[in-house]
């Protein structure tokens, strides 16, 4: 029969957790700090391409199909219309939209997965444990990402992160103004995330869209900038959200719980169903 000394037990599994502790410590010093809040950088505006205004000075490669729902979807917006923008019925903004920055953004990093969080959209994870491409992807609107970390420099930290974000659902947008992706939601999402080499409050993503409402791929430089004290809020689109969608078109619930018009000229609902 073997004796066991209970305090040779207690130093062996102290020196086991140590030992684990240690190893989750050393895996995370080699991930970049992308702690804080990241708000949009100097000179980034509301659109899409973020040097650019929203709507056709973006000027898109859209299709000439896609071209002429933009078209469309601004003349509605000039008669009081919310200009296909599902956002005003509190659907999430998506990908590529939820990285605009229009509310702040939260990266957590771990080592099997990169936590994309905000404000006001769901949140999104980008793995990064070595994971193939599942089968069947469940579409959603910010799509299912796989990461990979680089070390460029070859300093044995990680610069860059290289995601590739497929498995949507739709309606989304690129922007505000209404742009479109198509919608068969076959958009495939490629982006590189990194620090600046200089500034380290600066955050750099090259994400490039490849979408069949464009002619070809769509290549945009965004910047963030870190807040280390941020204050944070919670957007609940849905909380006070007066717009309802009845059919194909958008009404206003007034004060008094009535519907509204929300353009000029435009007819109330179908009541067949109802009583008169």
């Amino acid at each position: 029969m073997v004796r066991c000394n209970p305090l040779g037990i207690v130093a062996a599994t102290i020196c086991l957790l140590m030992g684990t502790i240690s190893a989750t410590a050393q895996d995370r010093s080699v991930y970049p700090d992308w702690s804080g809040q990241w708000m949009r950088g100097p000179g980034m505006g509301n659109g899409w391409d973020p040097t650019k205004p929203q709507g056709f000075a973006q000027q898109a490669p859209l299709t000439p199909d896609y071209r002429a729902i933009l078209e469309a979807t601004l003349a509605d917006r000039t008669q009081g219309g919310l200009g296909g923008d599902p956002t005003g019925l509190c659907l999430p903004h998506g990908m590529p939209r939820m990285m605009i920055g229009i509310f702040p953004i939260e990266f957590v990093v771990t080592p099997n997965v990169t936590y994309v969080l905000t404000d006001y959209t769901t949140h999104r994870r980008i793995f990064t444990d070595g994971r193939a491409w599942p089968k069947e992807l469940l579409p959603s609107f910010n799509g299912y990402s796989i990461g990979k970390w680089l070390d460029e420099d070859g300093d044995g930290r990680y610069d860059v992160l290289e995601v590739e974000t497929r498995g949507f659902k739709g309606p989304r947008t690129f922007e505000g103004s209404g742009m479109r992706l198509h919608e068969d939601n076959q958009t495939a999402i490629r982006e590189r995330i990194q620090l600046d080499k200089s500034n380290r409050d600066l955050l750099h993503n090259q994400v490039t869209v490849e979408d069949h409402a464009l002619t070809r791929p769509w290549t945009i430089n965004r910047v963030y900038k870190r807040d280390a004290n941020p204050v944070w809020d919670f957007v609940d689109c849905a909380e006070n959200n007066p717009h309802v969608l009845v059919g194909s078109e958008f009404y206003m619930i007034s004060a008094d719980g009535y519907l509204m018009p929300t353009k000029r000229g435009q007819q109330g609902p179908d009541l067949r169903y109802f009583g008169r």
